[in-house]
């Protein structure tokens, strides 16, 4: 490898920990050096005998925008008393759908014998922290959009990739995911068709989400299938997080009230419940709301919230065994896992009104 790029040791050492502090073009001579070997750096000598280490990877995004710090208040020898009213819209709210797909992942892991290493991607660049992990386990989990596919392309030359929430058969990955597009179908076409409900918005997440794309397509089916004009409906953009929904649903709220707010995901449903009780709106007398997903948040909130229950734990599972089972079997084209999804009708959006 340093051969190849014509550097030390130390400096390729220096690019995969801390490519800020080498110069640009060595940096990007190593790089390509290590795109064009196919390297990946092996924190334990794996590739000794061929061996495996019985470690599998699994990278989650977001843990990285989590404040370190918060402010204090009084403090008292050994004890801190803190305000923490505001941090109720922190984004660490966000990462419950991911705390399911890792709960799922442990135990599968554990009940083959294997070990999970779950990377959180603080302080450092994602090319850093996928190549240290890559180098260190048998076969590596990632959300979908999480990692570039040049990046994912370059690592699953040397091991297994499974990609989450997304089909990425075309680009070479094996895949799990749900019925993300069936699901808001049939949510929406209750709201729409069964509660008679015309006056809607719809609340999205990010514009480069697969999931979204996907909600989003069975959203505007449900909106065809019931002869109602895409354009008559409002669409804001979120981040899936509850405080941006929140932020959001202040705007969506006031004024002309939306009969039903359709969120692509729970949290950011909860957000939009938050906003309706802030402004005295009766849920759902006044406004139905529904979300995606089925978080555990969604069945304590006031009221109960209905949505599209996905098996998020399911996701976790079933992408160790996606591993496992190419790891035994390297040959053979990509394989993709379509998990089913339940509709939830709860008290936000009952049966019936």
């Amino acid at each position: 490898m340093a051969s190849a790029a014509n550097v030390s040791i130390a400096t390729v050492s220096r690019v995969l920990r801390t490519p800020d502090a080498v110069r640009e073009g060595t940096r990007d001579r190593v790089q390509a050096a290590i795109r064009s070997l196919g390297y990946v750096p092996s924190g334990n000598a794996r590739a000794l005998a061929g061996k495996r280490t019985g470690v599998v990877g699994l990278l989650l995004p977001g843990f990285d925008v989590v404040p370190d710090e918060r402010p204090d208040l009084v403090t008292d020898g050994g004890v801190r008393v803190v305000d923490d009213r505001r941090h109720v819209t922190q984004p660490f709210s966000s990462n419950l759908y991911f705390d399911e797909v890792l709960r799922g992942a442990e135990v599968e892991a554990w009940q083959r014998g294997l070990a999970l290493m779950v990377a959180a991607g603080r302080g450092s660049s994602r090319d850093v922290i996928v190549n240290d992990v890559a180098g260190r386990v048998d076969g590596l989990a990632v959300l979908a959009q999480t990692v570039p596919d040049d990046l994912l392309e370059h690592v699953a030359r040397r091991i297994p990739v499974v990609v989450l929430a997304d089909d990425r058969r075309s680009h070479g990955f094996d895949s799990v995911s749900v019925d993300n597009t069936a699901g808001m179908r049939t949510l929406a076409s209750h709201v729409i068709g069964r509660l008679g409900i015309r006056s809607l918005a719809y609340v999205a997440g990010p514009i480069d989400s697969p999931d979204d794309m996907e909600r989003s397509t069975g959203f505007r089916s449900a909106l065809a299938d019931h002869g109602v004009p895409a354009s008559s409906v409002r669409v804001v953009h979120g981040d899936f997080g509850r405080a941006r929904a929140r932020e959001l649903a202040a705007s969506l709220l006031s004024g002309d009230v939306p009969r039903a707010v359709v969120c692509s995901n729970d949290q950011s449903a909860l957000g939009v419940l938050d906003a309706a009780v802030a402004l005295g709106l009766r849920v759902p007398e006044d406004v139905v709301v529904t979300g995606f997903d089925g978080i555990d948040a969604g069945r304590f909130s006031s009221p109960r919230l209905t949505t599209v229950h996905q098996p998020m734990g399911e996701l976790g599972r079933a992408a160790v065994r996606a591993i496992v089972d190419r790891l035994d079997h390297r040959e053979g084209p990509p394989r993709a896992v379509r998990l089913p999804v339940e509709v939830l009708l709860r008290e936000s959006c009952p049966p019936a009104l």
